[in-house]
């Protein structure tokens, strides 16, 4: 596929994404850590106008210099910025007014892709502008998940992501000592912190070959594992009182039976699908109760050739720290990942949420440990 009928395409689908919301929908901020959908709309948006428009087409016209305040994410190289907590403050500008950005910006980048010979280095910021816009396709389902699953009414929304069953047993792959490779290798598009491909040692492991499941989980919590402060990190355990945690985000009780909100509205929980929408302390709690472990994010993606992936985020027990030999491009771009390598855990794999062709089995997200409001889950490892 070409750079423009790529552009077009994403950029389609995070609109397709927002179909069905109402326009009330667009502008809840319930959480910090949850943004309003048209500010993800807009700063997509922004990236483009920002990173390749304004620096190499001669004739481009800014929608609206105060634009960049109000869509500036993080970067601090490119200026001041609307601090994150008030993103929910925005009535202005309008979803009206950010799909008519939207169009506008479209509209030169394809003025842009059509008429110019794109050179290496611009091809590959390019290239991170649509994955950028990809990774906030998946903030979008799970930030529009959160709003409407803390409405009281737990409506419904036309979105739907691909479950499946896990019918296999609690078996597990053993992987012998070694020194193995991990890291990002080839021409294909990856981020930064995937590189630069090393070696480890792994000792001798066993990996689940399957996720943990709502019928396994649903064990922990009958057991009393929300009570037993012996299987939580100390913070987590803090966590758990703090917040008087009983069960994953989104599980509720009721009349004795156990339900969850998904985009379809409150459903009683089936078991056989994979546990979803547990932070790290959960999982690490989780392992323990079982008398067993959360894998490395090395031993993970050693494994991950020999097992299914891709239905949950999957916590690892790996904080996110730099591969050798990373270093931090110039520029603003140079913010994207590396500052963040702080109080921070590494996830593997992807989720139901995770738009098609942007995960592979080096990809490393991350997220602070008391974080569950993204599709999240558990494999364990011994």
């Amino acid at each position: 596929m070409d750079l423009l009928k790529q552009y077009i395409s994403v950029r389609q689908h995070s609109v397709d994404i927002c179909v069905s919301l109402k326009t009330e929908d667009y502008v809840v901020q319930p959480i910090v850590d949850v943004s309003p959908p048209k500010w993800h709309l807009g700063h997509t948006t922004w990236f483009f106008e920002t990173f390749i428009l304004q620096p190499n087409c001669t004739n481009y016209r800014v929608f609206d210099p105060n634009y960049n305040f109000v869509f500036n994410s993080y970067y601090e190289t490119v200026g001041a910025r609307l601090i994150r907590t008030d993103r929910g403050n925005l009535s202005r500008p309008s979803v009206e007014d950010i799909y008519v950005y939207r169009k506008y910006v479209d509209a030169a980048m394809v003025d842009f892709l059509a008429s110019t010979t794109i050179e290496k280095e611009l091809q590959d910021l390019f290239i991170l502008g649509l994955n950028h816009e990809q990774q906030h396709q998946e903030l979008l389902l799970t930030d529009i998940k959160y709003i409407l699953g803390h409405n009281p009414l737990f409506p419904s929304i036309d979105i739907r992501l691909e479950e499946q069953e896990i019918n296999e047993n609690e078996s597990f792959l053993s992987i012998p000592e070694g020194v193995y490779k991990i890291g990002f290798e080839g021409d294909d598009f990856c981020f930064d912190n995937e590189l630069n491909r090393h070696k480890v040692y792994l000792q001798s492991y066993k990996i689940q070959q399957r996720l943990v499941t709502n019928a396994d989980y649903l064990e922990f919590i009958k057991d009393g594992g929300y009570e037993k402060f012996q299987y939580w990190h100390a913070d987590g355990w803090e966590w758990v009182n703090k917040n008087k945690a009983k069960a994953p985000l989104y599980w509720y009780l009721i009349d004795d039976k156990w339900f969850t909100y998904s985009l379809d509205g409150l459903q009683e929980i089936r078991l056989n699908q994979a546990v979803c929408h547990v932070n790290f302390y959960e999982a690490s709690a989780f392992a323990a109760w079982k008398g067993m472990r959360l894998p490395t994010e090395a031993e993970w993606e050693v494994a991950s050739a020999h097992f299914q992936w891709g239905q949950r985020w999957e916590w690892t027990n790996s904080a996110y720290l730099p591969y050798p030999g990373f270093q931090k491009a110039a520029g603003a771009i140079g913010e994207y990942n590396g500052k963040f390598m702080v109080n921070q855990m590494v996830l593997r794999g992807g989720s139901v949420a995770t738009p098609e062709g942007h995960s592979r089995n080096t990809y490393r997200n991350f997220f602070q440990p008391q974080h569950r409001w993204q599709f999240m889950g558990i494999r364990l490892a011994l």
